[in-house]
Formats: structure tokens, sequence, C-alpha cells
């Protein structure tokens, strides 16, 4: 399980990215797919209620990658994140498959909420540079969020939303999977 979820990712770098060469230099020099491995130990430690072991683990990640992965968010495999420096993904955070995350943007709540207060953002969805999607909100299947983005509605499928606060800008008539 641990290698099907490794080898979706470092796919999921090869695809999304022009600059990746072959699947091991992937493998030894991203850091998107190492803050990946690694929020992976540290999601099992904290399912077994290892959590401080689990927190430490995440936090010696972050220092090495500046990606901050709380270990109770839930990422699928095949998730990229592209030059990740910045990056922070919150507790009840749930990311779908094929996402790509881009540097310094953040998945994180408004406030002091208890409960599922971070987003869900669906499946082959691209969250640009800067933005920040805040709240229990939901972004649908294949929407992009432009870079410096201030998300606090939910996105429909197929949409774009950009700006501060986001608006939908479009929503693309073709929903075949790109």
């Amino acid at each position: 399980m641990l290698f099907k979820r490794l080898r979706a990712d470092i796919e999921a770098a090869k695809r999304n990215d022009p600059a990746a060469r072959n699947k091991f230099e992937i493998l030894l020099t991203y850091s998107g797919v190492h803050a990946l491995s690694m929020h992976r130990l540290a999601g099992g430690l904290y399912r077994i209620k290892l959590k401080l072991l689990a927190r430490i683990v995440s936090q010696t990640c972050k220092f090495f990658t500046g990606i901050e992965i709380h270990p109770a968010a839930k990422i699928a495999p095949g998730v990229f994140i592209d030059h990740g420096e910045g990056v922070v993904i919150g507790e009840t955070a749930e990311v779908g498959e094929g996402t790509v995350l881009y540097q310094g943007c953040t998945l994180g709540g408004t406030g002091k909420e208890t409960g599922k207060r971070h987003p869900t953002v669906g499946r082959y969805c691209v969250i640009s540079a800067g933005a920040k999607v805040l709240g229990n909100i939901t972004i649908g299947d294949f929407a992009k969020i432009g870079a410096g983005a201030v998300v606090l509605k939910s996105v429909p499928p197929h949409a774009t939303a950009v700006g501060v606060p986001a608006k939908v800008v479009k929503i693309s008539e073709n929903k075949e999977l790109h």
C-alpha cells in the first residue's frame, strides 16, 4: 500500500512537471514527494493514537521541506505538490487524487471552530501559488483556484475562481478528464 501510494505520487510529479526527467530523480529530489511520504507515516502514527510522535514526524518534515501537513489531513494518492515551500494543509483538510498544489498555498481554517474546519478539495483540482482556501468549504472536481486568491466560499466543479475574496469567473464547458 505504501509503495503503491508512493508510485502514484511519483507518477503525478512526472505527469505535471515538464522539468521532471525520470522517476528516480523525482524520488530523490522532489520535496513534495518527500512531504507526502512523511505525511503518510505521520498519519499512520496518528491513527494508532501515537499523536505526539506523529506531530514530531510532521514537524521534522516541515523543517526539511518547508511543507506543513497535519497528520490527520486526508490526502489521496497521486497529489502533486510543486515547489512546495510554504504549503500548509490543516487537520481536517481533504485533498482528492490528481490535485496539484503550488508553493505557498494554504488549506486552512478561519478561526477556533471545532469539528470539520478545513476545506475539502476535489479530484484533479489546481490550487495556484499563494492561494488561501479557508474554512469548511468544498472545491469541486476539476476546479482551478488562481494565484493569490482567498477562497471563503465553496467553488463548483470545473470552475475557475480568482481574486480577494475569490469569485468564480468561469465554469468550463469542456467537462472531460484532462
